[in-house]
């Protein structure tokens, strides 16, 4: 019989690490195209779009979980913050797309670092 995965397990240390690693790295190179080839809003958007993935890139892969369902939890939701905020931003940027999913992508954030508080406080 097959083990189902609960959803907090879906995002593990190690991938979490790697998605924080390459979350860092995109955002050096978003911070240097936004000073080197940006202008006005879209040059705003993208140091802003850099800013969130280098710190939420630092902390996940600093971030080792006390509990497995909260550290689970907390990592899926700063995943899909980084790439619904940052990515939208880039998107509106390099597309024209609308940013109305980086309300909900910084939601996500929040509620990552308060899933991360919960988990260090459960300790």
């Amino acid at each position: 019989m097959r083990h189902r995965r609960r959803s907090s397990d879906r995002m593990s240390p190690r991938g979490s690490g790697v998605f924080g690693a390459l979350a860092g790295a995109a955002g050096v190179a978003l911070a240097a195209y936004a000073a080197h080839a940006a202008t006005g809003e879209a040059q705003r958007w993208l140091y802003t779009a850099a800013a969130m993935a280098l710190v939420h890139g630092v902390l996940l892969v600093a971030y080792v979980p006390g509990g497995p369902r909260l550290g689970g939890m907390a990592r899926l939701a700063l995943v899909a913050g980084v790439l619904l905020f940052s990515g939208s931003l880039v998107a509106a940027h390099a597309f024209g797309y609308p940013t109305r999913l980086a309300p909900v992508g910084g939601s996500l954030l929040i509620a990552g670092w308060l899933l991360v508080a919960l988990d260090r406080a459960r300790g």
